[in-house]
Formats: C-alpha cells, structure tokens, sequence
C-alpha cells in the first residue's frame, strides 16, 4: 500500500471533514510509522499555529534600529572615492566602504543582518518558552 499522500496528512491534521478514504488513510498511519510520525508532527503544527496570540507575533524593531540603518546608507552614498594619485586614466580607487560594498557587504547590510537575526531569534526563544510551560 501507498504511503498516505501529504495533502491527505494535512487534512487529518487539521481535522477537516472526514471522507470516505479517511478510513483507509488512518489504518495505513497506524500501520506505517513514518507516515504516523509525518502526521504527529503536522499536528503538533497545526496546534501551534492555532495557538498563537497577538502576543507572540514579531514587533518592528525600534525608530533607532531604521535610523541607524538610513544614516549607514546616506554615510555610504555621500563617501568620495579617492581620486588617482598621477591625475590619468586610471580609474578612482573606492574607500574602505565603497569596498566592502563591492564584496557584499556594507554597514547598512550588517545592521539590517543584526536586526533580523534578534528579530528572529527573539520569536524562537518566545516560542521555546510558551511551549515548556
């Protein structure tokens, strides 16, 4: 027998209206493991999801994290490139920035990087601490 196809899993998950082909689908999880494990943890998702509060949805970050991160980019596009040393043809040499830029990175990139990352880990240590209590 077929392993129970995904989208059927979510359905039971989710705990839509039973069908006909539940009754086959549901003895082949009792039978399977790894389809009964796909479907514990859709609905360990699925209970999570339900779960969530205003509460445990990501804030923006604070006016000085934005602020921060316009002035990195007017610092960044005000900043000369040095001019050439004999006056000719070759072209201007970049600052540190423009440089840093050049290999993809630059402050105002780094800052938005931190930003995300507390973003982000913030929500993992809230959902951690909602979920062992």
């Amino acid at each position: 027998m077929p392993h129970v196809d995904p989208a059927r899993l979510v359905e039971l998950a989710l705990g839509n209206d039973a069908a006909h082909d539940d009754v086959s689908a549901l003895q082949h999880v009792a039978a399977c493991g790894p389809c009964r494990e796909e479907l514990h943890l859709m609905t360990r998702v699925v209970l999570a999801a339900r779960g969530v509060e205003e509460a445990d949805l990501p804030t923006a970050p604070p006016a000085r994290v934005w602020q921060r991160i316009a002035q990195g980019l007017s610092e960044e596009a005000a900043e000369p490139t040095t001019p050439p040393p004999d006056g000719g043809g070759s072209p201007p040499s970049p600052t540190p920035a423009a440089r840093d830029h050049t290999r993809g990175r630059s402050p105002a990139r780094d800052a938005m990087a931190l930003a995300l990352g507390l973003v982000a880990g913030a929500a993992v240590v809230r959902y951690w601490r909602r979920r062992n209590r």
